[in-house]
């Protein structure tokens, strides 16, 4: 299978799991929160954050944007999409912040306008949303760009992955199994899904996990995920759409140990006895 470089790091078989914190709009419009959750990614090590970026008034349409919608932003849907949105000098102190503690970063563009963005900082990949998997415009886009591309497959049929990859192909990509669920019920999770894309597709395969707790994103590595991405939050009752399906400090600490211990407990396949057993096979095997 093939390996996907990020940066100095590689995703695929054999390699350590790509772990990704995706701080998205966790930040809630707030530099000073976002710094504060890529800390909280670096200190227990995950290898990247991953944010989400907007050309607003291209995503969304004037009716939509005139919505009435309240929020510590303002009265319409509007004011909510653009209090949420980092612009240039954000995404600056963000860069130079990550380039500074030594993790990656990058995010997921909703439009090409987001991609040309993106690109002012050499991003080290791209990450395309569940949402646009079937948006041929912004594939070719972030095709373009040679970087390696990281697509979630959540409300897609197998066809519409199959599509995308047509378009992307498969030298430079991962793809994540996901559901759009915000957070994912247990009986819609569907790891056993994950090796059926392992052998549909010849490239890397991850999991993108919106459930609560940390056990399927777990089992989701013994079920051949390469990488793992799981949003993040200072506090899982904060305003936001997507804080409750977010993983508060103490989850970021305890999935990435779990992931990390995970080969030591899989270990490799062969039955033996080991040194440590030997005095206790002595003493009471009868």
């Amino acid at each position: 299978m093939k390996t996907v470089k990020i940066a100095n790091k590689k995703i695929g078989e054999g390699e350590p799991v790509f772990i990704i914190a995706e701080i998205g709009i966790n930040h809630n419009g707030s530099i000073k929160n976002a710094k504060k959750l890529i800390n909280i990614a670096h200190l227990f090590g995950c290898d990247a954050v991953k944010f989400q970026k907007r050309t607003v008034e291209k995503v969304y349409t004037k009716e939509e944007l005139s919505m009435p919608r309240s929020s510590v932003f303002g009265d319409t849907n509007g004011d909510l999409k653009r209090g949420l949105e980092f612009g240039y000098e954000e995404y600056k102190e963000i860069d130079r912040y990550c380039k500074e503690l030594g993790i990656l970063w990058f995010a997921s563009a909703w439009d090409t306008e987001s991609v040309d963005f993106l690109e002012k900082f050499n991003v080290c990949a791209h990450k395309i949303p569940s949402a646009l998997i079937t948006n041929i415009e912004l594939l070719e886009r972030v095709k373009k760009t040679g970087k390696p591309i990281l697509i979630s497959t959540g409300m897609s049929e197998m066809s519409e992955i199959e599509r995308a990859i047509e378009v992307v192909g498969l030298d430079n990509t991962v793809i994540f199994h996901c559901t759009s669920t915000y957070p994912t019920q247990n009986d819609e999770i569907n790891l056993r899904v994950i090796p059926v894309l392992k052998q549909k597709f010849d490239c890397p395969i991850g999991y993108s996990g919106h459930e609560k707790g940390i056990v399927p994103s777990t089992v989701a590595v013994v079920m051949g995920a390469c990488a793992i991405e799981r949003h993040i939050t200072l506090d899982r009752t904060m305003w936001g759409s997507d804080q409750a399906a977010s993983l508060e400090p103490e989850g970021v600490r305890k999935l990435v140990r779990d992931i990390r211990n995970l080969n030591d407990f899989l270990g490799d396949g062969i039955k033996k006895v080991y040194e440590s057993e030997i005095p206790i096979k002595k003493k009471l095997r009868r």
